[in-house]
């Protein structure tokens, strides 16, 4: 019972991240419309680091390297048929929204699913290893959150729907937790495929989505600045895996 606890616990504090993040960021609409370009470098940047300095790493501590680079390209191959699933879907319904907006949801919360079931194998290990695993998670999961709130605004959702639909990709890491501890040896068997697969998503959602637009500017100036966060981004999820914070 006490395990239950501390996982529920756990992942809802993970997942109020996506919530608070979201609600910092939309406190002002003139702010977030300056600084939305620098969160989709940002996105861009954390979404290419939690891929190849997190998941990736996991996924091979759990499995061989063929099978780890084998699910990524299926995870990138997936999601770009997604994407033109839901991009044929928009066009001939002629809707105002990004389709990589929703691929980052579905990416997230597969992502978040696994953070879940990360934790929850962690609490079954040790409560204390539980408790700096939630840690880690929380820490690496920042930056991404602010990227992911500025990837479905980019995206055409509105400032409301963007916090919604943030908070509900957050809350898959809850879901995670609930069958970590009911699946403890299942859930151990899936979690390279998840990690691989959502690693795929972020590193196609990035470099086809994402970096694009960062491209789209036509001031030297500018388009230099613009790299800035893109690259902090990626420092950020590097600084947080040496230091082993996920």
């Amino acid at each position: 019972m006490d395990t239950l606890f501390n996982v529920v616990l756990a992942t809802t504090l993970v997942s109020l991240i996506a919530l608070f993040a979201s609600l910092a960021l939309s406190i002002s609409k003139k702010i977030l419309e300056k600084i939305l370009l620098v969160l989709v470098g940002l996105a861009a940047g954390a979404l290419i680091g939690a891929s190849f300095f997190h998941l990736i790493p996991e996924s091979l501590e759990l499995s061989s390297p063929d099978f780890t680079f084998s699910i990524v390209t299926l995870g990138f191959i997936l999601f770009f048929l997604l994407e033109r699933l839901l991009w044929k879907h928009c066009h001939q319904i002629g809707c105002s929204f990004h389709s990589f907006a929703y691929l980052n949801i579905i990416g997230d919360a597969i992502h978040n699913f696994t953070d879940g079931l990360i934790i929850a194998a962690s609490f079954l290990a040790d409560t204390s290893l539980g408790i700096i695993t939630t840690f880690a998670v929380a820490i690496h999961e920042i930056p991404q959150e602010l990227g992911d709130f500025g990837i479905l605004i980019f995206g055409g959702f509105s400032v409301k729907k963007a916090i919604i639909y943030n908070f509900a990709s957050a809350i898959f890491a809850i879901a995670g937790g609930l069958v970590g501890l009911l699946l403890s040896n299942l859930a151990f068997n899936i979690v390279p495929s998840l990690l691989c697969i959502a690693s795929g998503g972020f590193i196609y959602i990035a470099s086809v989505d994402l970096m694009p637009e960062l491209h789209k500017e036509a001031k030297t100036k500018r388009s230099f600045i613009d790299i800035i966060p893109f690259l902090l981004g990626i420092l950020i999820m590097w600084a947080t895996s040496v230091l082993g914070l996920g």
